[in-house]
């Protein structure tokens, strides 16, 4: 089977660093990424530079990222300004993100998630040419509320489905929910909900990431997020782990005999071009977080 990886390190992977990765070398991995194979990166978010100062350079990136045929480089938004900069930038593919926990709804977004829902909604519908599709994070597990109740989750599901969303994607933000509950939740939404397209952004607390996708895989699903180098958290939500490392998931995939496209040579190649420059990148600190 074939399986479509997003590699997305290029924005959770760096928005928790503690450095200030240049547009320069930014576009160098992009580059990387695409000579190893990735038909779908994640570039940039489109929040306040003054609390992601590593994001700061989002329009710079989306408009100078070069045009490569079969390959599509997605940009985040948490509102209604952010898809406005990122729609102005020439982003043509948006994920919108909100959170399946009111706490966190609360530190990541500024906001209630039905407010936040509210905010997206209306501004969605004033862009139909873009192509739209939806992040819920702390889908499973909440560093403030516990367990995410499916029922709750279904509910955000169809908010997004209402939009004329199709594409969800489910965050295990934490990378500690266990296997088992995470199945069991998107089961409940997928009987409820089973003419959208689902896709796991998963973290990897405990190593059990891996066993995670290949759970899904057996049931379908066909997409994930995954970062070079296992590098990422959330900034807003404490005791989040890094994303599954895109070169062992495919690793991974591979040796189960799933199709990704991607060369683990090259992959291997960008890895090492992003751990490198994140070593020598400057600290966020030095620098003014509005640049």
């Amino acid at each position: 089977m074939s399986v479509e990886i997003t590699d997305v390190f290029l924005r959770d992977g760096l928005q928790d660093e503690p450095v200030i990765v240049s547009t320069a070398h930014k576009l160098e991995i992009a580059e990387a990424l695409v000579e190893a194979g990735l038909k779908r990166i994640e570039a940039a978010s489109f929040v306040n530079p003054k609390r992601v100062p590593q994001m700061a350079d989002a329009t710079d990136i989306i408009s100078t990222l070069p045009a490569v045929q079969g390959v599509t480089y997605t940009s985040l938004a948490l509102n209604g300004r952010g898809i406005e900069r990122a729609v102005t930038a020439g982003a043509t593919d948006i994920q919108v993100v909100t959170s399946a926990s009111q706490a966190h709804s609360n530190a990541n977004a500024g906001q209630a998630i039905e407010d936040a829902l509210a905010g997206l909604a209306s501004t969605v519908s004033k862009y139909p040419e873009t192509r739209f599709f939806a992040g819920i994070s702390t889908a499973f597990t909440c560093p403030f509320e516990g367990s995410i109740d499916p029922g709750h989750l279904l509910r955000v599901v169809r908010t997004f489905k209402d939009m004329g969303i199709r594409d969800v994607g489910l965050a295990d933000t934490l990378g500690t929910t266990p296997t088992e509950q995470v199945m069991a939740s998107l089961r409940y939404v997928r009987d409820a909900e089973p003419d959208l397209i689902y896709y796991l952004h998963l973290h990897n607390a405990h190593g059990q990431a891996l066993a995670t996708a290949s759970a899904a895989v057996d049931t379908g699903i066909m997409r994930f997020d995954a970062a070079l180098g296992g590098f990422g958290g959330c900034p807003f939500a404490p005791g989040a782990h890094g994303n599954i490392a895109t070169e062992e998931l495919v690793r991974h995939l591979h040796a189960e005999g799933h199709d990704t496209g991607i060369d683990e040579a090259r992959l291997a190649e960008a890895v090492r071009l992003a751990r490198d420059i994140v070593a020598h990148s400057p600290a966020a600190g030095l620098l003014d977080p509005a640049r």
